[in-house]
């Protein structure tokens, strides 16, 4: 048994939630969001403003009625199975060879998986990972063995589970926004609390929404839960962290507070709160929906990536939302207040307010807001 374990150590294969949690969870998000989420933008702007190259066919494949064809926003969305492979190796520290194995193993694992593939992808990539880091370097023909182990044993993963996986995870996510559809109110703040926290915690939720393919009402809840915690932390730390601290925390992460809340966990009080209300007034009030990519519904304030994504599922729903029933639309006054008072506004005031009780009772105190940056 020590051989063994001396053996998984030498070969930087660690058992452990934080690695696959956490490491490999947040590095999905972002293979999801160099390829889906940058795809989807570039065409959006493309047809929204009319930039030839953006919306001019650059690749076709196949002939006659069955030919696909793609700009160059579809090609970047088209590698999203690979490009979340290969960032989860990278997480995992694999080696070049099954980093580079991973390429064809997320391709099939995405197009197995269904409506789920990005869950799919998530296993699939783990398993072949750490079985290619096993056989790597470990013969003298490293070059043929290590890729062949590593696609055959992936690809042959990704037959066995992809399929169920990607059903599982797409039934989950169709109950979340049927009952959202069915009871705006109650999902709106379940969805936005439990969304949002994931948002500020180790693990990421632009992967989780992405896997669920969490879109409409549900998409906007979780949107407000996420803007909740990005903007409440932002703003209600203002004091502590100046605009340095604002910038960081309003449109990176609030994760940012995560030691600052296991030191006093009462300073989540205030976001959460916060998102409990913006949630069901997304959902039953503005009626919010974010039918872009799926992963956007997990971003929040990022990089604006969540407003991003509520605009392009206005003009030009994501293949989850077109199944979902939605359409595009032409958005209105009341489309435009609603999505600057979820998203900024009242997440910001909200929070203040409740911080500001909070301290005045003693269960803040001054700098428990403080990030070292």
């Amino acid at each position: 048994m020590g051989k063994f374990k001396g053996f998984l150590k030498r070969k930087d294969i660690i058992l452990s939630s934080k690695r696959y949690g956490i490491d490999a969870l947040g590095a999905m998000a972002q293979g999801l969001f160099c390829t889906l989420l940058v795809g989807t933008i570039l065409n959006t702007i493309g047809q929204q403003f009319h930039i030839g190259f953006l919306n001019e066919v650059i690749v076709t494949i196949g002939k006659g009625e069955g030919a696909v064809t793609y700009t160059l926003g579809g090609l970047a969305s088209a590698m999203v199975g690979p490009g979340i492979a290969i960032a989860i190796g990278f997480a995992l520290h694999c080696p070049p060879l099954v980093l580079f194995s991973l390429i064809p193993v997320g391709f099939a694992a995405n197009a197995m998986g269904g409506a789920g593939g990005p869950l799919a992808v998530y296993f699939v990539a783990i398993v072949a990972s750490e079985v290619g880091k096993l056989v790597s370097k470990e013969t003298k023909i490293d070059i043929l063995v290590t890729p062949i182990v590593t696609i055959l044993v992936g690809i042959g993963f990704a037959a066995l589970v992809a399929a169920p996986i990607g059903t599982a995870a797409n039934a989950v996510g169709q109950a979340i926004m049927w009952a959202t559809e069915l009871q705006p109110f109650l999902m709106g703040i379940v969805v936005s609390v439990l969304v949002g926290i994931a948002l500020t915690l180790p693990i990421s939720s632009a992967a989780i929404c992405a896997s669920f393919g969490l879109v409409g009402l549900a998409g906007g809840a979780a949107v407000a839960g996420c803007c909740a915690q990005m903007i409440g932390f932002a703003v209600m730390s203002f004091k502590e962290n100046r605009w340095g601290g604002l910038v960081a925390q309003g449109l990176g992460t609030s994760m940012l507070q995560m030691p600052n809340i296991v030191k006093n966990p009462r300073i989540w009080i205030p976001p959460t709160l916060a998102s409990a209300i913006t949630g069901p007034l997304a959902t039953c009030v503005f009626k919010l929906k974010m039918n872009g990519a799926a992963v956007n519904s997990g971003m929040g304030t990022c990089g604006l990536c969540g407003q991003i994504g509520v605009w392009t599922g206005w003009l030009n729903p994501s293949e989850a939302a077109l199944k979902a029933g939605e359409t595009a639309m032409t958005p209105g006054v009341m489309d435009w207040v609603g999505l600057v008072l979820i998203c900024f506004v009242l997440p910001a005031v909200l929070s203040v307010i409740f911080c500001e009780i909070l301290r005045k009772i003693g269960w803040i105190k001054e700098n428990d807001l403080k990030l070292e940056l």
